[in-house]
């Protein structure tokens, strides 16, 4: 549908065009000092592409090097900016942050010009649909280019079109199960098992990248006998484990779908908050004597509350930037200020 085309998973990977970069490239906007004093960064958006460069050492005597955004990852707090070597995909040194700009990319030393950072194939996994990797002992970030599939597609979560395809062909179909998957018809921990492939942390793979399929349990793709994550909520963390403590979750049957509607995109925190009085009803909040209706609509910012990142840190000019992340540990926090 034409309304899945603007989520968040459908632009977690896209190609670089003025419409998908949310930077600005305008002088005075596209330059990033650093700690160094003889480094700073420029962004450049041009006829044949947008580009970063590196600028080493003090006018006349600099150095430049130049490499091209050829993906674009992320779409909400923040974009990372990915680039091609021939066949060995890198990440860029400075990302963007929305409400702060141009800022090191996570993880990154400021002061440093850094491009040789290699693309996991895991990574890709939560951000594209299809990449083939190119068999290397030495190297894990090889691809065949032209077969960047970005973003999350109908197949990831419904399966393959051309196992419909084959199937359908064969004078066998009927003895043959159906590739395509309707997780709504599925177990409810089968439901969550599908989330779970990118939003339960980063548990070691058992099998290739891009090899999961709909239905399938969980355990056949992760070693899921490593700790668990604690408490913390990231953009890297392990949102299925914190929604499993809940106590919503373990009392009803609530799956991710409950509340999140993958078609279409979401940023209603009242509609959101709507989906709690499903079960829920206002008057059994403890606040309702004293606030009443006025808690209509906050049930998200309450009890699902926004936390600073512990993993997703940048560093600028001696500032330490964390991102705001929601929660999906679903309880009442007392710590919180009372409405």
């Amino acid at each position: 549908m034409a309304s899945f085309e603007q989520t968040a998973h459908r632009l977690t990977s896209t190609l670089p065009t003025r419409a998908s970069i949310q930077a600005r490239f305008n002088p005075g906007e596209n330059v990033l000092r650093t700690a160094n004093s003889n480094l700073y960064f420029r962004m450049d958006s041009t006829a044949a592409g947008f580009y970063e460069s590196a600028v080493q050492g003090r006018a006349p005597d600099t150095s430049v090097r130049r490499e091209r955004i050829d993906i674009v990852t992320g779409v909400r707090k923040g974009q990372s900016f990915l680039y091609w070597r021939g066949d060995r995909l890198y990440q860029h040194p400075v990302s963007y942050w929305v409400g702060v700009g141009w800022t090191n990319s996570p993880g990154y030393r400021d002061g440093t010009a850094y491009f040789d950072r290699p693309i996991h194939p895991r990574c890709l996994e939560c951000h594209a649909s299809g990449f083939e990797s190119v068999a290397d002992s030495n190297v894990v970030n090889r691809y065949q280019p032209a077969s960047a599939l970005l973003g999350i597609t109908c197949e990831v979560c419904h399966g393959l079109g051309r196992d419909h395809v084959a199937r359908e062909r064969s004078v066998l179909s009927g003895l043959r199960s159906h590739a395509i998957v309707n997780p709504a018809r599925l177990p409810r921990a089968r439901q969550v098992d599908a989330c779970a492939l990118c939003h339960s942390g980063t548990a070691p793979l058992r099998t290739a990248p891009f090899s999961f399929v709909p239905g399938q349990r969980l355990e056949k793709r992760f070693d899921l006998s490593s700790p668990p994550d604690t408490g913390v909520a990231d953009v890297h963390g392990n949102q299925v484990a914190l929604l499993e403590r809940s106590a919503c979750f373990r009392s009803s049957q609530m799956t991710c779908g409950t509340c999140h509607d993958v078609h279409r995109e979401q940023r209603d925190l009242v509609a959101l908050s709507g989906r709690c009085l499903s079960c829920h009803t206002v008057q059994s909040c403890g606040l309702f004597p004293r606030h009443g209706n006025q808690l209509l609509g906050r049930c998200v910012d309450c009890h699902m509350p926004l936390q600073t990142s512990r993993i997703l840190v940048s560093n600028s000019l001696g500032r330490e930037l964390r991102p705001q992340v929601r929660t999906h540990w679903i309880k009442v926090y007392p710590e919180l200020p009372k409405p």
